[in-house]
């Protein structure tokens, strides 16, 4: 006789918030933890949406949505936030690679693609790492553009890459 298996399911709550930004509104998640799981735009490929069973809260996002206006107002380069974007371990790789990008410059798909040890045939993947990028301005996929130097593919749009490029002083 076999012993019945049981399944147990965690569910995790999922908070949620939404902030004004000039780049339009901004839907983040966090985990129980407080940690930042999500930033998404209007329109974003691959963006969030509101499901029936997160819980809206803005307190754990208050230090985030200070940091945000901070960094439209032009006063903040760096966050300094709890981010936990869920992937696999080569997104994560190429995520931390995105995370070392300084405010005002920009880097190339070949360069991230070489910082994480990947060979050049692995651009197209680490393109795909980008642009599944779930915390976009925080962790900072606009600064990759293509290798002639033209802004190529950004999930919230070429235009918000645009300006936030421009709010950092780049081109």
């Amino acid at each position: 006789m076999t012993a019945p298996t049981t399944t147990t399911t965690t569910m995790t709550t999922t908070y949620w918030t939404e902030l004004d930004s000039p780049v339009g509104r901004l839907l983040l998640t966090a985990d129980p933890d407080g940690a930042l799981t999500s930033l998404s735009v209007p329109g974003q490929k691959g963006g969030r949406t509101v499901q029936a069973d997160w819980r809206p809260d803005p307190g754990p996002f208050r230090e985030a949505g200070e940091q945000l206006a901070a960094y439209f107002a032009g006063e903040l380069r760096e966050f300094r936030l709890c981010l936990r974007g869920a992937g696999s371990a080569f997104r994560e790789k190429v995520w931390a690679a995105l995370d070392t990008v300084p405010y005002g410059a920009t880097t190339t798909y070949g360069e991230i693609a070489a910082r994480i040890g990947a060979s050049r045939a692995a651009v197209r993947a680490v393109g795909g790492a980008i642009g599944a990028n779930p915390l976009l301005i925080l962790r900072p996929c606009h600064r990759v553009i293509g290798a002639d130097g033209s802004l190529t593919g950004y999930a919230g749009g070429l235009e918000r890459k645009t300006r936030l490029l421009a709010l950092e002083g780049v081109g």
